[in-house]
């Protein structure tokens, strides 16, 4: 067993030290979309003239768009990727998917994944895709997951609940809705987009006991070293699908991060904090810098030349807060990695 373990070992950090030295891997980068429409809520939106020009600029600066599957798979095995490597996802799988994003989609040859609510359309709500539709969709080249049975805040106890019951509960529904997209799409990918990009480490944890791979809404490159519990993507929709920034996300780097360390991102401290550990560093300590959504610069504290500390200076509101974390390229000058920490700050 020790031999094992030792040569698992030797084999991640061969592969680790491949990827840093190349031009591959590192750029990989996840685009969340909700609606294609000018008639649903700004915040979750792009119109159809906005997503064109955001698939025009990946086809004119030579990205290459890919599918989610041989994305996460690549990542996982340390398998090669091209310098500019995307994947574009969809939640909740609204009707405009279909009518509106589907079509653009399909002019480019670019894939693209939808995150679905199986429940939601057993109950063939209005506003979502039947199976029907999610079949045709995947007949041409769209991959279905899963993202919960009626997007529930997955990591909340229902008053009342153990701990226990809470993992039984929350297991079912992860294990129903895969088995659901199996059988009406026939692929069931082992993927979970938390809904409202909301996770707990015991979310986390249980995710990662069922063989899923969980994925969030914060910003961030992935990397072979992300935590794939928590895979980041960056929103492209409302306020974030301006071009301007956009380009600059897409350019991206993952940070080579061996261990990051908090109590919980879920949390009643309003001034939580996380201690990142990074593998190598293809920057200066000098230019790594965090800001706090609404607040502003984070406080930083070098423990030693490869583990940091992030706190915020000010107390942090409830609800949804963020630390975003970049530090520019050395062996790719203009470039930037990119790292983001979810919060969820409760009574």
């Amino acid at each position: 067993m020790l031999r094992f373990m030792t040569l698992k070992k030797l084999i991640h950090h061969t592969i680790f030290g491949l990827a840093l030295f190349s031009t591959n891997v590192w750029s990989a980068v996840i685009l969340q979309y909700h609606h294609v429409s000018e008639k649903l809520p700004a915040v979750t939106s792009v119109s159809e003239d906005t997503f064109t020009a955001h698939l025009n600029y990946l086809k004119d600066n030579n990205y290459s768009v890919i599918a989610l599957p041989e994305m996460l798979s690549a990542l996982q095995s340390g398998q090669s990727l091209p310098a500019k490597t995307v994947a574009i996802t969809f939640d909740d799988g609204y009707k405009n998917n279909l009518s509106a994003a589907a079509p653009i989609l399909e002019s480019f040859g670019y894939p693209y994944t939808i995150f679905v609510n199986p429940k939601l359309i057993d109950e063939q709500k209005s506003y979502v895709m039947s199976w029907q539709e999610l079949r045709e969709v995947a007949k041409k080249g769209a991959t279905i997951a899963n993202h919960s049975a009626q997007h529930d805040y997955l990591h909340r106890k229902q008053e009342g609940e153990t701990q226990a019951q809470w993992r039984e509960r929350i297991s079912q529904d992860i294990t129903w809705s895969q088995a659901r997209i199996k059988a009406e799409i026939g692929h069931d990918y082992p993927y979970l987009a938390y809904p409202y990009g909301e996770f707990n480490q015991a979310l986390r944890k249980l995710v990662s006991e069922l063989g899923i791979i969980g994925i969030g809404q914060h910003s961030g490159a992935v990397g072979p070293t992300s935590d794939f519990t928590r895979l980041p993507r960056f929103p492209a929709s409302g306020n974030y699908s301006k071009l301007d920034t956009l380009k600059v996300k897409l350019d991206t780097k993952a940070f080579a991060i061996a261990e990051m360390a908090y109590d919980n991102s879920v949390t009643s401290n309003k001034q939580p904090q996380i201690t990142l550990h990074f593998n190598q560093q293809d920057f200066h300590s000098s230019q790594f810098a965090c800001f706090v959504s609404g607040v502003g610069q984070a406080d930083i504290n070098w423990v030693n030349e490869q583990q940091v500390q992030i706190t915020t200076p000010k107390a942090l509101p409830l609800g949804r807060s963020r630390y975003n974390c970049t530090a520019p390229s050395i062996s790719e000058p203009g470039r930037y990695h990119w790292f983001s920490q979810p919060w969820v700050i409760v009574k």
